[in-house]
């Protein structure tokens, strides 16, 4: 689980709203998925700039983040250092986009199966955290 940071989770919300909102969605496209909408809000990027970030290397976010390795000079270095500042670890990154975070799934019931492809599971998913997320900044 992330890091409890304000700014993470008024991220979290905010995805969540534009995502809510109809903003374009493609799980199969670096800028559009679920992380990758979390970085346009993190860093203000559109989805083209995320891409053209990487040099259109249009891998799977969690294929980067398995690959991860702070410091060598990868295209994506940039963007997993902007997540990490917020409290986001590189198994944050896959857990998003695949929402699999067990305390996640455990809040929004035993049995809950999320659609890693479908918007309004991811929508759920990033406001869950956000509010676990919240919840754990106040326990502190």
């Amino acid at each position: 689980m992330p890091q409890s940071n304000p700014a993470l989770i008024d991220a979290l919300r905010a995805t969540a709203d534009r995502l809510a909102a109809g903003a374009r969605y493609e799980w199969g496209h670096m800028g559009r998925c679920n992380c990758g909408h979390l970085v346009q809000t993190l860093t203000q990027m559109t989805d083209h700039e995320i891409v053209a970030s990487v040099d259109f290397a249009l891998d799977e976010w969690s294929e980067h983040a398995n690959d991860y390795c702070e410091g060598v000079g990868h295209k994506v270095d940039h963007l997993f250092l902007t997540l990490q500042q917020m409290g986001f670890g590189y198994q944050d990154v896959i857990h998003l986009e695949n929402l699999t975070d067990r305390r996640v799934l455990t809040r929004l019931g035993e049995h809950r199966h999320l659609r890693r492809n479908q918007r309004e599971d991811a929508v759920l998913y990033m406001r869950t955290m956000a509010d676990l997320l919240e919840e754990a900044g106040v326990e502190r």
